[in-house]
């Protein structure tokens, strides 16, 4: 093996997978989310949006689902 390879001569290409990694969407979050995620960024060193990422993750992993249940007031 080779001290030293001189990489000066390749040629770079797209990872051609890139695209599938991942799919960019809009999102309208709360203040109060994203200062969460953004604070737990801050203590882990992780990017933002890469928390909210493998959250979102852990929910499809785990077969998480929404229980929204709107309660009648009492009149």
């Amino acid at each position: 093996m080779k001290e030293e390879y001189d990489l000066s001569k390749l040629q770079s290409r797209k990872n051609p997978y890139a695209s599938k990694l991942k799919k960019s969407v809009t999102m309208r979050l709360t203040e109060d989310v994203v200062d969460y995620f953004k604070g737990m960024a801050v203590e882990s060193g992780v990017p933002y949006q890469s928390l909210i990422n493998l959250y979102l993750r852990d929910c499809v992993v785990n077969h998480r689902k929404v229980d929204i249940s709107w309660h009648k007031q009492a009149s």
